[in-house]
């Protein structure tokens, strides 16, 4: 190859080279940008005859916002002389005419457009000036009410000014944001990677990754101190200090002015559609990372404007900075409130049902933080707890009530100091009730359970503006940290030394009021200490009937930093025996409130007019698990030790039968059997007497699955009436909370209604059609039962309510029909809970009732149900059969937040009573086999009669030592192998061996006495041989005989 050639290839490879790296483009999928096209590289060749050259053309900014109006100069040098006819300008490969604002009334882009010329172009020879206006897409400055539409609009967007007679092509890319800091969820950990990068070197910053979210999103955190020393020694000598004997770190602070010690305070967001809580974390931590001092303005006694410095080594030197990004990193990805499973995880803290929750309140367990911000919005009033009443009665109130006011207002004043907001609220002294804090289902809310001063603090507004205000509130947080570091501190060691010591402290019951406002106290009943000494958690199965929940609810205890102990003997108090290995909550700890609020039974705060969220925690009700309460001072000292983590058991399987019966008693039956039918294995469930609704299952699939569920079984022995069932379709179109129980316990979830075998509804969404077709229906809750009213599918049907729109939430004692099947595995007397305070109160004729509120006057036992007395004795559920479908219906909330999870099986056994024939009763229990007249092993010393007896309907076939035998008598000495199959009506089928001997004994036999024999003999004749002894004798003689014989012949041939 010559060297011209070599060359003219090289450049053809350089020119492709150059092709090939061409603009990747991507069409916005919204109706307002259909044309545009979004540009991801800066230089393009569009083809020989179009050049483009972004270095020509400059731009005043290049960062624009939705939510802010603004103006970018223009100037574009062209290579040659230019007309303004000629030139075309586009943005993202639109032109301006075609970006329109957004329509309130059309709900779609169809106003005027947002992009205008605020100077007309002008052109000198071959430069071209302009002024752009690019104004408020959605009319407002403010987007809390388009964030469902301004993440379709993100990103950047060539500025392009084309000559159409040359073909020249000028560009600039802008970004398009909401406002200036905003950052995608893609966006954090690379901003993140900037601000360590660009931090002073002499701090302490580190990143952790404490968790993955539903769809495997990093959650992002970060330390920051003045050392690692400092966390380690945190960490490792004061928290240890703090929850086990807080008094000593009182002494120290109070006596030694040398003692050095650092508290943390940790911010939170956990809506990131809130957007504002993330991004003013990272301007903050940037501030932190990068500055000696912090100024900010703030608001003094005087309502005069003052100027404070946070001197950032001094906070570093004190206090650990905390930042946990977001608690829902997939809600920031889809800018949604939810998580990936469609749940609000600031509902979630306490139930804990998702992994979000789970992550992010191990680390408060972890860290016990002084002080925990969560960053929301948005509240037009810019408001910042604490909480309005009734405020949950397990917290030590009074050691956080006067601290949590002052930092609010220090945050409130930052906030409107350096923003244009003049004002803020604060619940506890602005509301009257209806932000309250009686439950732990939000971060702050829980974090108090931990000692620390938690608040929400909702933003007014989703822009730059909203931003700064949450911004400048971690700024005064530290700083008040900082400033009362020592007494915030104290009273956090006090409200854990409380729990050490099982004080009930009086003084807390003052901020304890009723509906009124009339103080009331905690709830102690006839009670001289509102908690007691100990909750005891058997295992075993005379006192628990779900142990499956107590491994969960201790593995919930240990990642909330309850302690838990374990009996090393068996202890008996007030006649109950509590055996070995029995788990012990033992309420002398430091976190003795968190532990009580979930095993207590809770509260009833029916008086108040209105209330925020649920309150009702009640793990034992609404998990489905025995606890027992002692009060007993002492009763298990030196009884029991405390342990830190649990092996949990697996299924276990004791015999050898070839089916199990499966125990319908926990969630991991029902995930066990979903199992089996999605693997097409055989499954049948048993519909009577008292094994009714267990389920039937080959022992060798059941051990196959063994090590990932714990189930109760035992093996099948006796004939039992039974159904087959197949795998159910469901479809659910209700809420996420159903779909994700669904989901969890393993069902098949279809998203066709019309190839479903059951509906799933507790939104209403139901269709009367594909009832009438042969679909069976579900409903829970209150729309569900609208929806059955309202399109007259059950004759004389009605429901009743306290509340038109529910809302009202409930535990009340319930009795349950075990009769129908749908109630399996429940007890008489059960558990029922509502969130909706509605019931039946018309049942139809045709129907069976299921479930009603107890008439007991004590039915009602914790929530927020006014006027609940209406509901007693009130059916709550019920099921029908109709002509081709099956309505059941639940008024009751099963599937309420996935907490209820006592219930599940409850929905569970409804799917299943859907999918098989009622009138179909399918046996697959094999016939009995019973055989007489020998023992498996037995030896014999005379011949056998056997009788085989087989259950009317069946037939058998019996073999002996392999071959076909009918019955005869057995008298031939020797071993047997005898094999009795049956097979029944339904092709059950059994088969029973038996092993055994006949040996006679080896007796002399005298001879017979005989005159004419002996006679015989004496005249010569032989003596006789018959007998078994002769016979052994001359068999001896024989054998010896060959022997030596055979000995003579091979001696011979030698």
């Amino acid at each position: 190859m010559n060297k011209n050639r070599l060359q003219l290839i090289t450049a053809i490879t350089v020119i492709l080279s150059l092709n090939l790296n061409c603009v990747k483009t991507n069409i916005l999928a919204v109706d307002n940008t259909k044309e545009a096209v979004q540009t991801e590289s800066i230089n393009e060749k569009k083809n020989n005859n179009e050049d483009t050259y972004e270095n020509k053309l400059e731009t005043s900014i290049s960062v624009l916002s939705m939510s802010e109006a603004r103006e970018i100069e223009i100037k574009a040098i062209f290579e040659n002389e230019v007309y303004l006819n000629d030139l075309q300008w586009t943005f993202g490969g639109k032109v301006f005419d075609k970006w329109k604002k957004w329509s309130n009334e059309t709900k779609d882009y169809t106003g005027e457009s947002f992009i205008t010329f605020v100077e007309e172009p002008k052109v000198e020879g071959n430069v071209v000036t302009a002024k752009i206006k690019f104004d408020l897409i959605y009319g407002t400055d403010n987007l809390v009410s388009y964030r469902d539409e301004f993440p379709k609009l993100l990103g950047n967007y060539d500025l392009s000014i084309e000559n159409k007679k040359s073909g020249e092509i000028l560009k600039k890319s802008l970004k398009l944001n909401i406002y200036d800091s905003y950052r995608t969820y893609d966006e954090l950990k690379p901003e993140l990677d900037r601000i360590f990068n660009e931090a002073r070197e002499d701090i302490f910053l580190d990143y952790e990754i404490i968790g993955q979210s539903v769809e495997g999103r990093d959650f992002h955190f970060v330390i920051l101190s003045d050392e690692k020393e400092s966390v380690d020694e945190y960490l490792d000598k004061t928290v240890p200090l703090m929850l086990e004997n807080p008094e000593e770190l009182q002494y120290k602070i109070n006596n030694d002015s040398d003692f050095d010690y650092k508290v943390p305070i940790f911010i939170n967001n956990i809506h990131p559609d809130e957007t504002p809580g993330v991004d003013a974390q990272l301007e903050a931590l940037e501030e932190l990372t990068t500055k000696e001092v912090i100024k900010y303005k703030t608001i003094n006694e005087n309502n005069e404007e003052v100027l404070v410095e946070l001197n950032v080594d001094e906070l570093l030197e004190n206090v650990i900075v905390l930042m946990n990004l977001t608690q829902n990193p997939d809600g920031r990805y889809y800018n949604k409130r939810q998580n990936a499973n469609g749940f609000d995880i600031n509902r979630d803290n306490g139930y804990q049902t998702q992994k979000e929750s789970q992550i992010v309140t191990e680390q408060i367990a972890k860290w016990n933080p002084l002080t925990f911000i969560d960053l929301h919005g948005f509240i037009s009033g810019f408001l910042i707890e604490p909480c309005t009443p009734p405020h949950d009665p397990n917290y030590e109130y009074d050691l956080l009530a006067n601290s949590m006011l002052e930092q609010a207002h220090a945050m409130g004043k930052a906030g409107i100091a350096n923003t244009k907001y003049d004002s803020y609220e604060i619940p506890a002294l602005d509301y009257e009730s209806g932000w309250d804090d009686g439950g732990p289902a939000y971060t702050p809310v829980y974090a108090m359970h931990h000692g620390a001063l938690g608040h929400t603090v909702e933003t007014p507004e989703l822009n730059e503006e909203g931003t700064t205000a949450l911004e400048h509130t971690i700024y005064a947080s530290a700083q008040f940290a900082l400033e009362n570091k020592d007494e915030a501190f104290i009273n956090q060691l006090e409200y854990f030394n409380r729990g050490i010591k099982g004080i009930d402290d009086r003084s807390v019951d003052e901020h304890f009021v009723n509906g009124k406002g009339e103080i009331v106290g905690r709830p102690r009943k006839e009670n001289e200490n509102f908690f007691p000494e100990y909750y005891v958690l058997p295992i075993n199965k005379e006192l628990q009937k779900n142990p499956l929940e107590v491994y969960n609810m201790v593995e919930y205890f240990f990642r909330n930093g309850v302690k838990v102990k374990e009996t090393t003997e068996k202890v008996k108090i007030d006649r109950v025996v509590y055996p070995k290995g029995t788990f012990i909550v033992d309420m002398h700890q430091a976190k003795r409130g968190l532990a009580n609020v979930v095993l207590y039974d809770g509260y009833d705060v029916s008086d108040f007019d209105e209330m925020y969220a649920e309150i009702v925690m009640n793990f034992p009700a609404l998990r489905g698990f025995n606890k027992y309460e002692v009060r007993v001072d002492g009763a298990f000292d030196e009884k029991a030790k405390e342990i830190k983590s649990i092996n949990k058991p697996i299924t276990a399987i004791n015999n050898n039968e070839e089916y199990q019966i499966v125990k319908n008693s926990n969630n991991d039956a029902i995930k066990l059997i979903n199992k089996l039918l999605s693997k097409g294995k055989k499954v049948e469930i048993i519909i009577d007497g008292e094994e009714k609704g267990n389920f039937i299952v080959k022992t060798e699939d059941v051990k196959n699955l063994k090590e990932n569920y714990f189930v109760k079984v035992e093996p099948l022995i006796k004939k039992l009436k039974t159904q087959h069932l197949t795998e159910p379709k469901v479809a659910n179109v209700g809420s996420s909370e159903s779909k994700f129980i669904l989901k969890e316990l393993g069902f098949n979830i279809i998203d066709s209604l019309e190839k479903s075998d059951v509906v799933i509804d507790d939104y209403g969404n139901g269709s009367k059609e594909a009832i009438l077709k042969g679909i069976d229906y579900i409903g829970i809750g209150q729309d569900s039962l609208n929806f059955i009213k309202e399109n007259n599918i059950l004759n004389d049907f009605d429901y009743g309510y306290t509340h038109e729109w529910g809302g009202h939430e409930g535990l009340v004692k319930g009795v349950f029909n075990k009769d129908n099947i749908v109630n399996a595995g429940y007890n008489n007397d059960e558990y029922i809970y509502t969130c909706d305070g509605v019931w039946i109160s018309k049942v139809p004729k045709e129907a069976q009732v299921l479930s009603f509120i107890s008439d007991e006057d004590d039915f009602y036992i914790a929530g927020w149900w006014p006027n609940n007395k209406e509901a007693k004795g009130q059916v709550m559920s019920i099921t029908q059969n109709l002509d081709n479908s099956k309505i059941t219906l639940f008024a009751n909330t099963i599937t309420n937040k996935a907490h209820f999870q006592h219930n599940f099986r409850l929905l569970a056994n409804a799917i299943y009573a859907s999918i098989y024939d009622e009138n179909a009763i399918v046996d697959i229990t094999p016939p009995t086999v019973d055989i007489t007249g020998v023992e498996n092993g037995g030896v014999y010393d005379k011949a056998v009669k056997l009788e085989i007896n087989i259950e009317e309907g069946a037939t058998f076939k019996a073999t002996l030592n392999g071959e076909e035998w009918n019955g005869e008598e057995i008298s031939k000495e020797g071993k047997y192998v005898l094999v009795v199959t049956a097979v029944d009506n339904n092709n059950n089928e059994a088969t029973v061996t038996i092993n055994f001997e006949i040996k006679y004994k080896n007796e002399v036999i005298p001879p017979i006495e005989n005159e004419e024999e002996d006679d015989d003999e004496s005249e010569g004749s032989l003596p006789q041989t018959g007998t078994p002894l002769n016979a052994n004798n001359f068999m001896i003689i024989g054998i010896i005989s060959c022997t030596i014989g055979s000995t003579i012949i091979r001696k011979k041939k030698k």
